[in-house]
């Protein structure tokens, strides 16, 4: 079964999402100009997720990217949350109380993000007024805590990923009389996420990760070479910290057994994650929470407790946070869940967003050509066009990218047959050749930082 290249391009840019900053405060300029993104999904339904958010409360835009297992319901819940909670804990005592107050007398409340969504992207509707509820309780501690003005960026953002997956873990514990909004909990709770969230104010990046999505920063060099700057690490049994890590939790007892074939108790390859209940809770507790259920398997839960399971938790959703200062030779930010980091290095990634920007930069001078134009001239430009073909083809780079992770032969160069052979896959062998891929490329202004 042989794609054209219009359905290829049809499947490719179903997920596009673009957005221009509209600069209108002059007073303080914003460092991002824009930032596109796209997702290919090889699950069906996709379990990867992404969310942008310019915070109206406090200063900044944030951009995450949630990369679900064992189906999408946790990374989409973590997707509608996080940013919230990162923005409340970023609030003023003031603001808070200002939230409180309309809430208590039922009016208004301020918004906190204005949200830059793709028409796809879902949403539980029937579940945001609890999940609202929730996130009151968590403002509500934030004031009861008497302290101002509040958390730092990173702690923010490291109590924002701890609360989130805290509740997420007493809402299934809770007693619920409504069947659906139960049967959503349970799912979000024994799933998983990693998560990646990048908070941009001013000159001010913070990438605050769990998992193994990444963040790296393209950077061009005053000799005019570009140059990758990694902001997040892996957390995975490949990482000498982590490995460390985990060994210092548990008693040594059990050094041997906490990875074996180079996943968590044999079972994940994330060592941190948000939900997945399974590596966090005691036995009895997942025994009890579970027997009281009802379909386990209509609603795909998987149950298992794994061999040399002793002192839990084994997992954690706690962030590692890394704190960068942009600089004018900073150009962008690539933010992918591993679908993309399996298929292409970080400086190849760098290196297409590049080739991709002075492609951009190269055809917008040549079309103010100087006249009288003769048709020669006219004619060798558009050969000039033609030549460069498929690299001049995608207007949104997380679309180019997304190209070059499935497509690219030996060679780098984009090969149409193994694109069209890894987009018409059969579902049930895709998950074998490629993950989902979710991809947002951040372009900085330079002339603001």
């Amino acid at each position: 079964f042989q794609l054209s290249p219009s359905q290829i391009n049809d499947i490719l840019r179903a997920g596009e999402l673009s957005h221009k900053i509209l600069d209108l405060n002059s007073k303080n300029p914003n460092s991002v100009l824009r930032f596109e993104s796209n997702q290919l999904a090889s699950n069906s339904p996709i379990e990867d997720r992404r969310s942008a958010a310019t915070c109206l409360q406090t200063r900044g835009m944030m951009f995450g990217v949630f990369d679900g297992h064992a189906g999408s319901a946790c990374a989409q819940a973590v997707s509608e949350r996080l940013l919230h909670y990162i923005a409340v804990s970023l609030m003023s005592r003031q603001t808070l109380e200002e939230i409180e107050l309309a809430v208590e007398c039922m009016k208004p409340v301020l918004p906190i993000l204005q949200w830059h969504k793709h028409p796809n992207d879902v949403e539980y509707r029937e579940i945001t007024s609890q999940y609202f509820e929730n996130l009151r309780v968590y403002w509500q501690h934030l004031l009861d805590l008497d302290t101002e003005p509040g958390f730092s960026l990173e702690e923010a953002m490291i109590c924002a990923f701890k609360r989130l997956d805290s509740d997420i873990s007493l809402e299934v514990q809770a007693p619920q009389e409504n069947e659906f909004m139960r049967n959503i909990a349970l799912q979000v709770a024994f799933s998983g996420a990693t998560a990646c969230v990048a908070h941009i104010d001013g000159v001010h990046l913070h990438v605050a990760n769990t998992g193994d999505c990444r963040a790296v920063l393209g950077v061009l060099e005053e000799d005019g070479t570009w140059s990758t700057l990694p902001l997040t690490r892996d957390h995975n049994a490949f990482d000498e910290f982590e490995i460390r890590r985990l060994k210092r939790e548990h008693p040594r007892s059990e050094e041997k057994t906490l990875f074996v074939n180079d996943r968590l108790l044999g079972i994940l390859m994330p060592s941190r994650a948000f939900g997945d209940v399974q590596l966090k809770w005691s036995k009895e507790l997942q025994h009890s929470v579970l027997e009281n259920s009802c379909d386990i398997e209509a609603l795909n839960i998987y149950q298992y407790v794994p061999p040399n399971y002793y002192t839990p938790p084994y997992l954690t959703a706690e962030p590692e946070v890394t704190y960068h200062k942009l600089r004018s030779k900073d150009k962008f930010l690539v933010i992918a869940s591993d679908g993309l980091w399996e298929m292409l290095s970080n400086e190849k990634v760098v290196q297409l967003v590049a080739g991709h920007l002075t492609e951009l930069n190269v055809q917008k001078p040549q079309l103010a050509f100087e006249k009288p134009v003769n048709l020669g001239y006219m004619h060798s430009l558009l050969l000039q066009r033609k030549n460069r073909g498929i690299a001049s083809l995608d207007q949104n780079i997380a679309t180019h990218l997304i190209r070059h992770a499935i497509g690219s032969n030996e060679y780098g160069e984009v090969d149409q047959e193994k694109l069209a052979a890894m987009l018409t896959l059969p579902e049930d062998l895709a998950r074998m050749y490629r993950d989902d891929i979710t991809v947002t490329v951040v372009y900085f202004n330079s002339e603001t930082i």
